[in-house]
């Protein structure tokens, strides 16, 4: 497999963050979490918003984060 020199391999993982707060550190909430486990983070991507009500009330704000990661693994190796 013929590869470019500086080519890389991405993996995307989907989380949800909440918070109590807003939406904002709902999304930091995720990427925060995965950065303990993860290294070479590259892109997160908000992919969706919501909220979870009592009594007609916001109690937690969620974000679902698509989040891209540069894979360990040199492509020519796969």
């Amino acid at each position: 497999m013929d590869s470019a020199i500086g080519s890389s391999v991405y993996n995307f993982i989907e989380l949800v963050g909440t918070s109590s707060k807003d939406w904002e550190d709902a999304v930091n909430n995720a990427i925060s979490c995965a950065a303990d486990k993860l290294t070479n983070m590259r892109m997160a991507e908000v992919v969706e918003l919501d909220t979870k009500l009592v009594d007609g009330k916001i109690m937690q704000f969620r974000a679902k984060v698509r989040l891209s990661f540069k894979n360990e693994i040199e492509p020519e190796t796969l």
